[in-house]
Order: structure tokens, then C-alpha cells, then sequence
């Protein structure tokens, strides 16, 4: 089997997982009284685990056709990937700081799959799997503009419905609007900084490698002439 097909399967089966895990979150939520349906997809998470799903699908059957891709998707992919490792840092930290504020966070199987085991697939897809890794730096612009509508939406949304996906939004659980733009200037930092870091990525690669190649390339030379050079 192909770097190419076996690449195309793992893609496929990641996003099998993703909507395995979504669906048992969300029916997991239905257990509690406070539950509501609309509320469960005004999540950054949940909403970019479902894109991710049909990232992984597109890559997925281009990977097993072995075909080019098109040139969209490298910049899809960077995108998903950002805001999955993103979503999966700040839910370790709000998992680990809960116990400070008085809470418990429970953490069932399927967490764990959307915060922690496809963001690290989607990285490890990103740094060594096949395909294009060339995304166009204005990718930063959707990586970026795309929380922050989503922020703005959301503090909007939760002054209505009085509900917030996060408590660093609540006004009542922060010390007010300088708090939560400080808060959102971080997170929207972070997105910048992973996404910048996934791009830059295959050109630090590529430097590594041609330095290494040069590297070889010099030492066999000193061989030959070495070996070419008369005896004294």
C-alpha cells in the first residue's frame, strides 16, 4: 500500500471518528437538564470538528485516487488544523484551572477524541502525510477573521439567550468587558501563532533537508579527492 492510499484510509477513518464523536457528545449533553441543541453547535470546537470532517473526507478519497489536489485545500487544511490544536490547548487549560474556580470538567471518550486525538492527527497529516503543504499566507486572514466573527456573534448571542460557551465570554464570570478583550486578544494570538507555525513549517523542513543533502553532497566530495589525490 502507498504512502498515498494509506494516508487516504487514516483520513477517512478520522473522519468516521469525528462524527462518531460528535454525535456521542451530543447525546451525551442530552443527559443533562441544561442542555440545549443550539447551544451544543455554538462551539468553536464542535463547529470546527465538523469542517474537519469534511477536510478529512475530501483529502481522504484524493489521497486514495492519487490525484493532484486542488489548490484550495492545502489552506483548508492549515485552517482545520489550527483551530482543532487551538480548541484542544485551551480545553486542557480550562480542564486543568476547573478545579480553582469550584467545577469539575468531566471528560468523556469523546473529548478526548475532538480535542486531543484529531488535533494531533490533523498535525501529524500536515508535518509528513502526502499532498501539497504550500497554503498562501492569507490563510492567516481566515484563521484569524473567522474566530473573531465568531466571537462577535457569540457575545451577541449570549447577551439574548444568556449563555456562553466558555466562561472567559460571561460577563458575570469575569470582571468585565477589559477582561474579555483581553482574553480574546490571547486566543486570537494563538490561532495567528499555530497557524503561522504550520506555514512556515515546510520551508524550515525543506531548509533542513537541503542543508543535510549539501552537507552529504560536500563530504562525498572530500572522499573523492581523497581517494584521487597521490600518494606522497
Amino acid at each position: 500500500m502507498t504512502r498515498w492510499r494509506i494516508f487516504g484510509v487514516l483520513r477517512l477513518a478520522a473522519a468516521v471518528a469525528g462524527i462518531v464523536a460528535l454525535s456521542s457528545r451530543f447525546v451525551y449533553g442530552l443527559g443533562f437538564s441544561s442542555f440545549a441543541s443550539l447551544n451544543f453547535f455554538g462551539y468553536l470546537t464542535v463547529q470546527s470538528n465538523m469542517v474537519a470532517v469534511v477536510a478529512n473526507v475530501i483529502g481522504g478519497v484524493i489521497a486514495l485516487r492519487a490525484r493532484g489536489e486542488p489548490s484550495w485545500l492545502p489552506g483548508m487544511r492549515v485552517s482545520v488544523a489550527t483551530f482543532l490544536i487551538v480548541a484542544g490547548i485551551v480545553f486542557t487549560i480550562l480542564v486543568t484551572q476547573s478545579a480553582s474556580r469550584g467545577y469539575l470538567i468531566e471528560v468523556p471518550w469523546s473529548d478526548r477524541i475532538l480535542h486531543y486525538w484529531l488535533p494531533a492527527f490533523l498535525l501529524v497529516d500536515w508535518l509528513v502525510g502526502p499532498g501539497s503543504r504550500r497554503a498562501p499566507w492569507r490563510t492567516l486572514a481566515i484563521v484569524v477573521g473567522y474566530p473573531l466573527g465568531w466571537g462577535a456573534v457569540t457575545l451577541v448571542r449570549g447577551s439574548i439567550v444568556g449563555w456562553y460557551p466558555y466562561f472567559f465570554m460571561d460577563p458575570a464570570q469575569v470582571s468585565g468587558p477589559g477582561e474579555i478583550a483581553g482574553y480574546g486578544a490571547a486566543a486570537l494570538a494563538l490561532f495567528a501563532g499555530v497557524a503561522t507555525a504550520l506555514l512556515l513549517a515546510p520551508a524550515v523542513e525543506e531548509r533542513v533537508v537541503d542543508a543535510r543533502v549539501l552537507q552529504i553532497l560536500r563530504e562525498r566530495r572530500r572522499t573523492v579527492r581523497a581517494r584521487s589525490s597521490p600518494d606522497p
